[in-house]
């Protein structure tokens, strides 16, 4: 079986702001690891709070954060990963404190009518947002989260998986199969949403969503995610008394 693919997150700290593309494989440990020399944070004071569109915020915070993987927790393309800083402020390091510079703010209008500036020269060549045929954030956002159907091998009847969304869930063993795969307007977020038939009634619906039905099962086994929590496997079905059957 593939290896998940990695995601893009914001990662948002009070000294930084940036995209990183983040391996669900990883564990909290290995990416605190990895945050300290963006964020400038220690790894031992960083409090993690990962914000996905439409879910509750997680906290990334576990008894066993060596072994604990981020697969564990919903990953959405773009979603913002928030680091704090637990240290008392005295203690912390200020990147943004620059209040003792002196410091020349050009006028914008001298800025823009220069011919030697940075913004002249992607004027000229068309690049960024002044490039007519670059896609919007949105179409970004869509794009990916396609790429992560495709990478996945997210596929109408395919046999899957439903990756937990929290700490709570990663007991839980929910297999299910890929019955619609496409945009539910009735969901806040945009791109693609994939609905699962689940094998067992731990689900939230029979497959519609205020009162627009996308695919067809029974009470309680529907359920409809972003693709980063599906993993598409020859899974067994669950039986009603949670045991593998042939499938």
């Amino acid at each position: 079986m593939a290896a998940a693919s990695d995601v893009p997150l914001i990662i948002i700290s009070d000294n930084a702001q940036s995209e990183r593309r983040i391996s669900p494989a990883w564990t909290i440990a290995q990416l605190k690891g990895r945050l300290e020399p963006i964020t400038g944070i220690p790894a031992s004071s960083q409090r993690l709070v990962l914000k996905v569109a439409s879910w509750p915020d997680q906290n990334l915070q576990t008894v066993n954060e060596d072994n604990t993987q981020l697969a564990a927790f919903t990953l959405q393309s773009y979603a913002e990963l928030h680091v704090a800083d637990t240290r008392p402020a005295g203690l912390r390091t200020n990147y943004t404190d620059v209040s003792s510079v002196e410091k020349y703010e050009m006028p914008p209008d001298e800025y823009e009518s220069r011919t030697d500036s940075v913004l002249h020269w992607k004027k000229t060549h068309q690049l960024g947002r002044f490039d007519p045929n670059a896609p919007s954030i949105e179409q970004q956002k869509v794009a990916g989260i396609e790429r992560e159907i495709e990478e996945r091998g997210i596929k109408l009847n395919a046999r899957c998986r439903l990756l937990a969304a929290n700490q709570t869930e990663s007991s839980i063993e929910r297999r299910g199969t890929v019955k619609f795969v496409g945009a539910v307007p009735e969901i806040p977020g945009i791109g693609a949403w994939i609905g699962i038939a689940l094998d067992e009634p731990t689900g939230k619906n029979d497959g519609t969503v205020k009162g627009t039905r996308y695919f067809q099962c029974g009470a309680n086994c529907g359920v409809i995610v972003r693709p980063e929590r599906v993993e598409i496997g020859n899974f067994d079905v669950i039986d009603e008394f949670g045991s593998d059957e042939e499938f």
